[in-house]
C-alpha cells in the first residue's frame, strides 16, 4: 500500500525488476520500500550505496543502535521494525530491546552506547542545536572525529530513507507480524505493520 502508484510485481522489467529481485534475494519477498522507488530505480541504487560507504565504517551493533535511535526519532515503524529485527536476531533479547526502543537511557546498555544514541536522536530532532560541546562529549568516550562523522551520516542518512517512506505512505511488510507481539508495540511508532503478504519475482523461464 502507498500513496503513489507503484510498478505491481508482476509487472516489473529492466531496472526496476532487478531492483525488486535484489531486495527479495535479501528478504526472501519484495519489501514495500523498494515499490516506493519503482519510479526511480537509479535513486535506490545511489542511496545503496551510499548507506553501504556509511555502514562500512561502523560495527554492525553500533550501526544499528543508532539507527534505531534515529528512527525512534523519527516516529517510522518501519526503519524502527527494520533494524530492530536485525538487533533481535544478533544482539539483544526481547524483553531488553523492547527497553531500549522504549527508553535507551534506562535499558541497561553501556554508558558509551547511551551517549551515541542521543547524539543520533538529537541530529534527528534538531541538528542546529548540536553544539561544539555535545561532539567533546562523545570524544570524552573515546571516540574519534571520523566515528562521530559516521554516527552523523548514519543518523542524517536515515532521515532521507524514513522520511521518504513515509511522506509516500509505505508501509512497513507483514514479515515483521512475526516478531515477539510486544516487541512489535514497541517498535511499531508510527504507520501499523501491513496486512499485505509479501509479494515474490516470479522466476524467468529458462
Amino acid at each position: 500500500m502507498a500513496f503513489i502508484n507503484t510498478v505491481p510485481v508482476d509487472q516489473a522489467t529492466g531496472e526496476v525488476r532487478t531492483m525488486y529481485e535484489n531486495n527479495q534475494g535479501n528478504l526472501g519477498y519484495v519489501p514495500n520500500y523498494a515499490k516506493i522507488f519503482s519510479d526511480r530505480p537509479e535513486v535506490m541504487a545511489a542511496w545503496a550505496k551510499l548507506i553501504s560507504s556509511i555502514r562500512a565504517n561502523l560495527d554492525l551493533r553500533r550501526y544499528e543502535l543508532i539507527t534505531l535511535a534515529a528512527a525512534r526519532a523519527l516516529h517510522s515503524s518501519y526503519c524502527m521494525l527494520a533494524h530492530g529485527t536485525i538487533l533481535r536476531e544478533k544482539f539483544y533479547p526481547p524483553e531488553q530491546l523492547s527497553a531500549i526502543a522504549d527508553d535507551f537511557t534506562s535499558a541497561d546498555l553501556a554508558p558509551v552506547d547511551v551517549a551515541i544514541m542521543s547524539f543520533a536522536e538529537h541530529i534527528v530532532r534538531d541538528a542546529t542545536s548540536v553544539t561544539a560541546e555535545d561532539v567533546q562529549h562523545l570524544r570524552e568516550y573515546g571516540l574519534t572525529d571520523a566515528e562521530i562523522f559516521d554516527i552523523a551520516a548514519a543518523s542524517a542518512a536515515r532521515c532521507f530513507f524514513s522520511k521518504l517512506l513515509d511522506a509516500l505512505g509505505a508501509e512497513p511488510d507483514s514479515a515483521y507480524g512475526q516478531l515477539e507481539a510486544e516487541l512489535q508495540q514497541h517498535l511499531t511508532v508510527g504507520r501499523p505493520i501491513s496486512q499485505a503478504a509479501g509479494e515474490q519475482v516470479a522466476a524467468t523461464a529458462p
